[in-house]
């Protein structure tokens, strides 16, 4: 919408009302059927799809609503026409008009001018923003100021799916802040059997979430993960699913036992996680090849691709890695695990990759409309967060 005319029939219409039906409807919510017929389960699973497809077709027609009043309130404002009284004036109207729609109040219709102000002027964002909820463009508003920081976090909030308490806890650990400059440090087996799966996995993973002292043992680190596995899935990324602690291993007459191991769905194949709270040394390449071959000899299914071995370690010197994985036969890599905020680093670049993943025409040609569009993806099966 590029003209004020277009713009003053978006107040007029009959969109917010039609918003405010739609919004009547409580958000979906999983039916539990455990105690019901069994027969309907099929029949459940498809009408919490259908609820889950309405609720995110709410959100995202929201959002591109609450941008067109955005630009309306900013384009008035911005000719004198207005002032902040105009604004109070129309969010009485608006309550008076569409009564127990909470969403027109004054500061929300500020906020609108705020939301639009922000994203205008990037041709890159701006057909993305319809991607994420309002109460995740809220949190981002208000919690990460600099452009290039707010961009960060839309575009991995859209690329992992992260809930709203997800991406408050991204945003205060700092999570813009932490990828390394490095290279992923991955042996040359798994670029073989795996080309597509290193995009899975990390160099740095950030576990501030668990407490640990500064001076804590493997057994620390073990347990607090434990006690906190659902944000450290999170951290680790979608599809993965665990799969065991302390998971038992039978290797001639001995017993072994990997730290975790969990399974990922978009790989197909087990990934063997092993815990060292010092600085990496080669030699704790071998544990963990081990422990790989005997997932792969002993515990992988037929249909399931070849185990990964993650080596996560306190720190690591990448050219020590480097030589450590250049002749190992084993699909392994090692990554850090960080428990407190480093530095500011790579975020143009992460930027970068973040686009070309998530939208790769917008970034080459910019958008074609100036009402925010629903950007392309590299997921098909994008869920509502």
């Amino acid at each position: 919408m590029t003209k004020s005319s277009s713009s003053k029939k978006s107040l007029t219409r009959a969109k917010p009302a039609t918003l405010a039906t739609k919004l009547a409807v409580p958000p979906a919510k999983r039916a539990f059927v455990e105690d019901g017929d069994t027969r309907f389960a099929e029949v459940i699973a498809l009408i919490e799809v259908a609820r889950r497809r309405a609720h995110q077709a709410v959100n995202t027609e929201l959002v591109a609503h609450y941008w067109e009043l955005g630009e309306y309130i900013s384009r008035k404002i911005a000719s004198a026409e207005w002032g902040d009284g105009i604004v109070e004036e129309l969010a009485a109207d608006l309550a008076r008009r569409y009564p127990g729609v909470r969403g027109y109040t004054r500061p929300n219709l500020f906020r609108m001018r705020q939301f639009y102000e922000a994203y205008r002027s990037n041709r890159k964002i701006s057909p993305l923003v319809r991607q994420l909820p309002w109460t995740h463009h809220l949190i981002i508003l208000s919690q990460a100021k600099p452009v290039d920081t707010r961009e960060f976090y839309i575009l991995t909030a859209i690329k992992e799916r992260w809930p709203k308490r997800e991406l408050e806890r991204q945003i205060r650990s700092g999570a813009v802040l932490r990828e390394a400059r490095a290279t992923k440090k991955v042996s040359p087996a798994v670029r073989q059997t795996h080309p597509t799966a290193i995009d899975e996995f990390k160099n740095v993973y950030n576990i501030e979430f668990l407490g640990l002292a500064a001076a804590h043992s493997e057994a620390d680190l073990h347990d607090a993960l434990l006690r906190n596995l659902g944000r450290f899935l999170t951290e680790l990324g979608r599809d993965f699913c665990f799969v065991g602690s302390q998971y038992p291993v039978q290797v001639g007459g001995q017993d072994f036992v990997i730290d975790l191991v969990f399974f990922h769905r978009g790989i197909q194949c087990l990934v063997a996680f092993e815990l060292k709270v010092d600085k990496f040394k080669p030699a704790d390449l071998g544990q963990l090849s081990f422990y790989v071959e005997a997932l792969d000899r002993d515990v992988k299914k037929v249909h399931e691709r070849p185990t990964i071995g993650v080596l996560l370690c306190a720190t690591k010197d990448d050219e020590v890695v480097e030589y450590a994985l250049a002749r190992t036969t084993s699909p392994t890599l090692v990554a850090e695990y960080q428990t407190f905020l480093p530095s500011k680093e790579l975020l143009r670049a992460k930027l970068h990759e973040l686009y070309s993943q998530l939208a790769p025409e917008t970034e080459r040609n910019g958008p074609r409309h100036h009402r925010p569009q629903a950007g392309r993806s590299t997921r098909s099966h994008r869920r509502s967060p």
